[in-house]
């Protein structure tokens, strides 16, 4: 009984020893990795530390035979199983960061070189003839999510009101460059982009329209350059709060049985811990990208899918992530809901009918200037000499009113299935890895500086947004002069034909109907 009880003992030892090897091993990495070693030293260093502790648990787990033989067979045995788990850590954690795939031009798109040394693929739209003289541009959310193609088919709809409209990818994210050093990446080189782009465009004031953490750039460009912008929508806007990522720094515990992390996440993910830097220069933009797409795989959807409704594709309906409810189509004799009724009543004047050019006809050539310094344009994967601009393939300036993205696809769901690895309305943008994963922090006094500013500002909610309505509700109290404006349960989100009359009607001084309440409507089934 006693011998029972000591060889029980040794094992239950020897298995807690070998249950600590990978924390002790991944200590061992993060210790030297805050002490700036390079990724190979630390890597290394974790290895070795992991593997001695792991054949510590491995001799306490097996006793001591006392016949010569025994010891021999033991030994080997061992020695095969400490080889066989070092090689399989080993070739998981201390192989070369996976290369960038290059990804293909979207239609139209050109790129900007800054002053602030951030160069940014983006895609102009502008009308025959521009009427309005500030321009457009639209900041997409995430943080370090986008989608070029999409985004500009839909918000360059509102060139037909007479604007030039701008859609860019942040710098770090999309088809935009990344920063060679990612301590460089923030809200602050974000201001400082936008800011270097309305010089560009020789624009004395922008109008912004952004979605989710686009908003708290939006915040940050007002505070700081408030007699820049005339106007500015934020669709379903951030937290008036220091940036989330857009991701947990670990997989969700429920779904660990199912989606067990390898050592290289679990490496990646310790390293975004304790020296985010580290973790860039380990695992390369291609992959945090990677290990970004594995966790938005285990993020529960933001809101309920409403009674009734099966899941098919996106979850702007409620759906999980990758899913969503496949869009009701409305008859004649189907009653509107009361907020449709509003906002229908309140937009017949901003139809789409009073527009400078038809949607959906590219903008004339003779219409478009030449690029302003600092600009390139790409025909056939090619790049025009700064200052020199030429239209993309096919004669057409810009492309205005294509459908890039399918129009059930809401913001969010583009955005946590690009983080899934399913290319966002089938651009293939590919996300931020270090922005989507780090976020960008903004100042804790933004809230209390955007009090002075006195721009017109749009917030739109819906039925389900991944953003909370106390965050919306935060930039309407914060705000002197802000309206909040509620969508309803419309299935295309922030590219609505509902959100696009709403644009219209604020960008050009029309009426918009607001909503007044302190509350959530009912029928809203978001975060709170």
């Amino acid at each position: 009984m006693a011998l029972v009880a000591k060889i029980t003992g040794r094992v239950v030892a020897g298995a807690g020893v070998l249950a600590l090897s990978p924390v002790l091993g991944l200590a061992a990495l993060a210790g030297t990795a805050m002490v700036g070693a390079r990724p190979v030293v630390f890597a290394v260093t974790g290895l070795a530390v992991f593997a001695s502790v792991f054949f510590l648990g491995l001799l306490l787990c097996v006793p001591r035979p006392r016949a010569v033989w025994g010891r021999w067979v033991r030994a080997v045995a061992l020695l095969a199983v400490e080889a066989l788990v070092v090689w399989q850590v080993g070739a998981a954690t201390l192989g070369p960061p996976p290369p960038a795939e290059p990804v293909a031009k979207v239609p139209g798109q050109r790129e900007w070189r800054l002053p602030t040394g951030s160069r940014l693929a983006y895609v102009r739209t502008a009308p025959k003839r521009v009427t309005r003289p500030e321009p457009v541009v639209f900041l997409h959310g995430g943080p370090g999510i986008g989608d070029l193609a999409g985004d500009a088919a839909f918000y360059g709809r509102l060139a037909s009101e007479g604007f030039e409209v701008y859609v860019y990818d942040q710098v770090g994210a999309g088809r935009s460059a990344r920063l060679a050093d990612p301590r460089d990446y923030g809200l602050d080189r974000d201001v400082a982009d936008l800011e270097a782009i309305r010089r560009l465009l020789r624009a004395e004031r922008l109008n912004l329209v952004a979605r989710d953490h686009g908003a708290q750039l939006a915040a940050a460009y007002l505070v700081r350059h408030p007699g820049r912008v005339a106007r500015a929508a934020l669709y379903s806007p951030d937290g008036l709060t220091p940036s989330r990522p857009a991701a947990p720094a670990l997989p969700n515990p429920a779904n660990l049985a199912s989606d067990l992390p390898d050592p290289r996440t679990l490496a990646i993910a310790t390293l975004l811990r304790v020296d985010p830097p580290a973790a860039h220069a380990y695992a390369g933009e291609a992959g945090l990208a990677a290990y970004l797409a594995r966790l938005r795989r285990t993020v529960e959807p933001p809101c309920p899918s409403p009674p009734g409704t099966t899941s098919d594709r996106g979850e702007g309906a409620g759906g999980p992530a990758g899913t969503r409810a496949p869009e009701k189509k409305r008859t004649d004799k189907e009653p509107r809901t009361p907020a449709e009724t509003r906002v229908s009543g309140a937009m017949s004047t901003a139809s789409e009918g009073n527009s400078s050019a038809p949607a959906g006809k590219p903008a004339a050539r003779g219409g478009e200037p030449a690029a302003r310094e600092g600009e390139t344009a790409a025909r056939g994967g090619e790049t025009a000499p700064r200052g020199e601009e030429t239209a993309p393939r096919g004669g057409a300036a810009v492309t205005r009113g294509r459908s890039g993205t399918p129009p059930e696809e809401t913001g969010a769901s583009r955005e946590k299935s690009a983080l899934a690895g399913d290319p966002p309305g089938g651009t293939g943008d590919p996300p931020g890895g270090y922005v989507a994963v780090t976020g960008r922090p903004g100042p804790a006094s933004l809230r209390a500086d955007l009090a002075e500013v006195e721009v017109p500002v749009l917030i739109v909610k819906s039925a389900c947004d991944a953003e909370s309505w106390s965050a919306a509700a935060a930039y309407q109290k914060t705000l002197p002069d802000a309206r909040l404006a509620y969508l309803g349960d419309v299935a295309e989100g922030d590219r609505s034909t509902a959100h696009l009359r709403l644009l219209r009607a604020f960008l050009t001084g029309r009426p918009v109907p607001a909503y007044e309440g302190d509350t959530p409507p009912p029928g809203y089934r978001g975060p709170v």
